[in-house]
């Protein structure tokens, strides 16, 4: 009795002690976050598998199919054109990261109106997706925004495409919307990288004649790839699960319906969970692939390009310091 009496208070002893009360203070804060992944996500995610076997609705029976709704999927040309589309978004995200790179780089340094110019690119960020498709609704159509500003530049009114109906342009229109509601977003991580730079870099850089090109080259870009290559995971990744621009502006109309659109009607319009299921475990797949083989990429064909260049801006900031110490 003694021993079992023992054992109750060195656990009481111990969770009144400092050691203690913070392993239990850990274990509370990471209970709740950890069950509602569980709950929210995991099993979703366990049961959405399971459901992609059945041929079935939200409501009624179930039948077990197998692999049916994989080769539903992958023989379906709808779905593969609409995978095609994921192309549009896929060059969209490079111009957008681009042009994000580009503005905070100018705007990582002191810049005349440089706060306001920060708040102006990020501010469609902020804007629902909701409502950003349909300020893109009335911009694109026909005879309004888009349409007077050019022909106040000198353009034929009547010359002009339909933006949103010819299938040459409406996917390009709809790229567009998507840059200019996320490129704010990449800029703002993008400065918040370049502002952790050692200012003596520059200093140093500069000095040795290195002009604003070399500093870019050799010192921001190499001090940033990781969040370059965040971002770029980011970007990827939004352009093949596309949604608001197409299903708020066309409706997927005219050749511009997404994977994930498809996927979505798929579910909720036709009632086709099972296949609406196998969907989302094929685009969740085609996602892993290819963060994966970005990292790859990114890991092995340019890591040694980044090490050699952060060498010589090291080798430049050693002479600096050497000159200063004659």
């Amino acid at each position: 009795m003694g021993d079992r009496d023992r054992v109750p208070n060195r656990l009481v002893k111990w969770l009144k002690s400092g050691k203690g009360q913070r392993c239990i203070i850990m274990i509370a804060f990471m209970a709740v976050p950890l069950l509602l992944l569980v709950v929210f996500t995991y099993l979703p995610f366990i049961k959405m598998f399971e459901f992609s076997f059945y041929s079935m609705k939200y409501l009624g029976e179930r039948h077990f199919i197998g692999l049916q709704n994989y080769k539903d999927v992958l023989t379906d040309k709808e779905v593969m054109n609409s995978l095609l589309l994921a192309l549009y978004y896929l060059i969209g995200s490079f111009v957008q990261l681009a042009l994000a790179l580009y503005f905070a780089t100018m705007l990582s340094f002191k810049t005349k109106g440089g706060n306001f110019f920060k708040g102006a690119i990020f501010f469609p960020y902020l804007i629902s997706g909701i409502a950003m498709g349909f300020m893109f609704r009335f911009f694109y159509t026909r005879g309004f925004v888009l349409d007077t500003v050019l022909s106040w530049l000198g353009f034929d009114p009547e010359s002009l495409p339909y933006w949103l109906r010819d299938k040459g342009v409406n996917n390009i229109s709809l790229v567009a919307a998507s840059v200019w509601k996320y490129m704010g977003q990449n800029m703002v991580l993008f400065i918040g990288a370049i502002m952790s730079v050692d200012k003596e870099l520059y200093e140093s850089a500069s000095l040795d004649g290195a002009n604003k090109w070399h500093q870019f080259r050799y010192i921001i870009l190499p001090s940033i790839s990781t969040i370059i290559v965040l971002n770029m995971i980011l970007s990827i990744t939004g352009s093949l699960s596309a949604f608001e621009p197409p299903y708020v502006i066309t409706g997927g109309t005219r050749g511009t319906s997404t994977f994930f659109l498809l996927m979505h009607n798929m579910a909720h319009r036709h009632q086709k969970v099972g296949k609406a299921s196998a969907m989302a475990l094929i685009l969740f797949s085609l996602i892993v692939i290819v963060t994966i083989a970005q990292k790859l990429i990114f890991k092995y064909g340019f890591s040694d390009r980044n090490e050699s260049i952060s060498r010589k801006t090291a080798r430049m900031l050693k002479r600096q310091r050497a000159k200063e110490a004659k």
